[in-house]
């Protein structure tokens, strides 16, 4: 009777409630075998299987943002990108592979070496300009542009590397000083083509400076690469559910110096033999748990995306529309007393880069991120079937709104013959005059009376949709206006 209540020979439980069987079942839940006390050498060795196996998802799910952070760089470098010299600028479109890119503005990213560079001056001129700064672990450091300090007014950012206590020159007062944990920086930008004028918006980008602040008065030239009509990938699409993932984390843990707010996640990778100054080496049997944590890690993380019971979610009561971020209070997914861990899987599994400009609910405040990804009946929206999205007009905007469509496998722009994958009102006649709504349309063929409405999709490909308001005005925000769902116009084969 004692060795059973020690757990002898008790290896598995039930955990009543979350399995098979009548009334709900049970799951199976893994026991250790212990005999006098001491655990059973069988049933340890299985213990650290499972232990590397929960440690190793949880690894993947909180440092997927770095791995994505690090394709994004990756993937400008191999455009022709060189760090704190050039970037490419492009309009976003299908070719271009990239998690919820949008073809509404132009966009100039690429990365910033601060262990070359020191300390580095972003100098930014006026207009309407929006970007951001973040650290190689996919953390925001400082918003440009119109969310910024200066707003339309420009003015000059100056990064700080790790560790930097070096006294500035008297001229640098003016800066906007930011201290990075990391040597390595995305910078990302974005110029609202005012107007529907893409070449000012265009100029405007290239009119902004990189350069030490060491070489201020004599700053080297910062190359614009136009890669309007090159392929490009800045997805971790390539290694997301295999070993290469962790290959990627290992190079960027071992680049940067320790950052004290992960010393715990940093640890939890150590474990897994993912250290700074130590070789990625790991035998077969931790290969095969990384392998299969990677693949059980991607797809929790789509479930968060895709299949969230979040009840915050939803943004109107009478629809099936969903908030992208679910936390509006800021760019880092901070809640009182803790990180808000399910927001932050469910933003960096479909979106990149965070800043509390892309999050704020608040009227005229940047822009507004819908989710439409089920139709009025809670399906999934289906490539192979045909949609109508009426929207009312006015749409509440002071800028300009628009509609994307996603590839829910690449959670990039959609791939069709059509070759496009959004309707903007800027280039594109979606509101006619004296309506009271627009009617658009979504399918594997154009319907009649779509007349350049219609957004082609794949048969056999889930999609999803991005609606987003720029310059949102308080009926965006108080439910006056809202978007229809999607509605099926054929039946489900």
């Amino acid at each position: 009777m004692r060795a059973e209540r020690e757990g002898e020979a008790k290896v598995r439980s039930i955990e009543p409630g979350h399995g098979s069987g009548p009334g709900g079942g049970g799951v199976v839940v893994e026991r250790v075998e212990f005999r006098g006390g001491y655990p059973v050498a069988e049933s340890a060795a299985e213990s650290y299987e499972r232990s590397d196996r929960h440690r190793a998802v949880e690894a993947y799910r909180f440092f997927y943002p770095v791995v994505s952070l690090e394709a994004i760089l990756r993937g400008t470098r191999a455009a022709g990108a060189v760090d704190n010299e050039s970037a490419p600028i492009v309009v976003a479109r299908p070719h271009h592979v990239g998690f919820t890119l949008n073809s509404d503005t132009p966009y100039l990213g690429g990365g910033l070496d601060l262990r070359k560079s020191g300390p580095l001056v972003i100098e930014l001129p006026s207009g309407p300009l929006v970007g951001l700064v973040d650290d190689h672990y996919h953390r925001w450091l400082v918003d440009l542009g119109l969310p910024g300090r200066n707003g339309p007014r420009g003015g000059k950012v100056l990064l700080l590397p790790p560790g930097h206590d070096g006294a500035l020159p008297p001229e640098s007062e003016g800066y906007e000083v930011v201290r990075c944990d990391t040597w390595q920086v995305l910078c990302a930008l974005r110029a609202l083509p005012l107007g529907g004028d893409v070449e000012a918006a265009n100029a405007l980008l290239g009119s902004v400076r990189f350069y030490p602040l060491a070489r201020r008065d004599d700053p080297p030239v910062f190359t614009v690469l136009d890669r309007n009509e090159q392929p490009m990938d800045s997805t971790p699409l390539a290694w997301e559910d295999n070993l290469e993932f962790w290959r990627v984390l290992h190079a960027v843990v071992d680049a940067e110096p320790p950052v004290d707010e992960l010393r715990s996640m940093l640890g939890l990778l150590a474990e897994l033999g993912i250290e700074a100054g130590r070789p990625f080496a790991p035998d077969g049997r931790m290969e095969r748990i990384l392998v299969e944590a990677a693949r059980q890690g991607r797809d929790e993380l789509l479930v968060s995306a895709f299949a969230s019971r979040r009840p915050d979610r939803t943004v109107w009561p009478d629809r099936v529309w969903e908030w992208v971020g679910l936390r509006p209070e800021n760019g880092t997914f901070e809640r009182p007393g803790s990180l808000d861990v399910e927001a932050r899987d469910r933003w960096f599994a479909q979106a990149i880069v965070t800043s509390p400009a892309m999050f704020r609910r608040e009227m005229g405040a940047g822009s507004l991120y819908w989710l439409g990804l089920r139709d009025g009946t809670g399906a999934y929206l289906d490539g192979g079937r045909t949609y109508r999205l009426r929207v009312p007009l006015p749409v509440p905007q002071t800028l300009f709104w628009s509609v994307t469509v996603y590839d829910a496998a690449t959670r990039s722009e959609v791939v069709a013959d059509q070759g496009q994958a959004a309707l903007r009102s800027l280039f594109d006649k979606l509101e006619p005059e004296g309506a009271d709504h627009v009617d658009l349309f979504f399918g594997p063929t154009e319907p009649a009376g779509a007349e350049g409405r219609w957004i082609q999709t794949v048969p056999g490909h889930g999609w999803f949709a991005y609606f987003r308001i720029y310059g949102p005005e308080q009926a965006a925000f108080d439910g006056a206006w809202r978007p229809a769902d999607f509605e099926a116009l054929d039946r489900a084969s």
